[in-house]
């Protein structure tokens, strides 16, 4: 374990140091190392939390001179640990609490204090932004290609109707919280220490109602069905979100709305297969075909189209039919279909079918054996 700093050498303060020189001096580190001032780097941080229990040990009279006379083991004997453990308070709290950022409860402490004061924050906290919402949604491919206008129903928290989101009843008015004094934290004595809590009263916000609404009980929301229409754009891929703006969640006492994110699935489609804007499809053709060769109607999302199959065709061919793909989301280009053939072998034939095959197979040289008669057949030629 690595042998903890002096608490007056990390705050670069002499140890007769007076309170407004160690308060002085922790402002200006307390800024430098903050980490929403350095994003990413763990060092900084450590050194922010580490000087936070420096500053709280030595500002505070009766733990400087618990400190001044036994150094660190004056907070081991509770299990003191370093950067907002047992015993001290969390470094982002004495942040808050040097710089006049407010109570709790969320918000960017580094923008809070070069920001303003913490009344503009209460404020915030008072009107809460609603919560972002999600919905699936399933489409068919077709869909996905040329696009659609949908309607979906959504149960959320919405803007209460009798106090108009504002969480009071008409004629009351919105007060600063008088258990935590519009800090949004309470304060409770343990000792040497103090612990800070988010006020039960008013739940960090720093503000009540004189006279909460009947219906939705003070929070300005009330769960409600809401209908919602939507439009798909065609070239859509299947994962893709759209965002639906303000119709997510009401926000606290008229704050901000959240958002809708509605996640796309395209549906498994019965004869197409999807990759980017290319389509693929199997399309069997008769062996005929295949060897002699002609034209045929093959479907696609764009209608019937017309493919050449050129004699000699082999199962597994791939022939592309230019623009009869899927489109490109925001209006590119068109791509394309490829069509693979599967030789579908017949797999029934009369007696006629048969002989000409084998007649065709001769033809070619191969060995094949006489077709097998079945009972039936025989029976037939024995009474003919």
């Amino acid at each position: 374990m690595s042998k903890k700093r002096d608490y007056y050498e990390i705050l670069g303060v002499a140890k007769g140091a007076s309170a407004d020189e160690i308060k002085k001096a922790y402002r200006k580190l307390a800024v430098k190392l903050h980490p929403d001032k350095n994003p990413g780097d763990k060092h900084a941080e450590d050194n922010f939390k580490e000087l936070g229990e420096a500053y709280e040990a030595v500002s505070d009279p009766d733990k400087r001179a618990a400190y001044d006379r036994y150094g660190h083991a004056a907070f081991a004997q509770g299990g003191a640990a370093r950067g907002g453990g047992a015993g001290f308070h969390d470094p982002f709290d004495i942040f808050r609490e040097v710089f006049g950022g407010g109570g709790g409860g969320g918000g960017n402490i580094f923008e809070q204090f070069f920001g303003g004061g913490g009344g503009a924050k209460q404020e915030r906290e008072s009107r809460q932004r609603g919560s972002d919402l999600r919905y699936d949604m399933q489409i068919t491919l077709e869909e996905a290609a040329f696009g659609a206008e949908k309607e979906i129903e959504v149960s959320k928290p919405s803007a209460c109707g009798s106090c108009n989101g504002t969480g009071a009843e008409k004629g009351s008015r919105v007060v600063t919280c008088s258990t935590c004094g519009g800090r949004g934290q309470v304060v409770t004595s343990r000792g040497f220490f103090q612990v800070a809590q988010t006020c039960p009263r008013c739940r960090g916000s720093g503000q009540t109602v004189e006279k909460p609404c009947g219906e939705c009980r003070g929070e300005g929301r009330s769960e409600q069905s809401t209908r919602i229409k939507l439009k798909i754009p065609a070239g859509i891929e299947d994962g893709s979100r759209l965002r639906s703006t303000g119709n997510g969640e009401a926000g606290v006492r008229g704050g901000q709305a959240g958002d809708l994110y509605v996640v796309i699935h395209v549906k498994e489609h019965e004869i197409f297969e999807r990759e980017d804007s290319t389509l693929f499809c199997d399309l069997p053709i008769s062996f005929a075909m295949a060897a002699l060769g002609g034209e045929i109607k093959v479907n696609t999302l764009h209608g019937e189209a017309s493919l050449k199959i050129p004699a000699g065709t082999q199962s597994g061919t791939t022939f592309k039919l230019r623009g009869k793909g899927m489109p490109e989301l925001g209006g590119g280009d068109t791509g394309d279909l490829h069509v693979r053939t599967q030789i579908a072998v017949p797999k029934k034939l009369t007696s006629e079918q048969k002989h000409k095959l084998q007649e065709f197979a001769e033809l070619l040289g191969d060995e094949v054996p006489p077709a097998h008669k079945s009972f039936l057949d025989r029976a037939r030629e024995f009474f003919q």
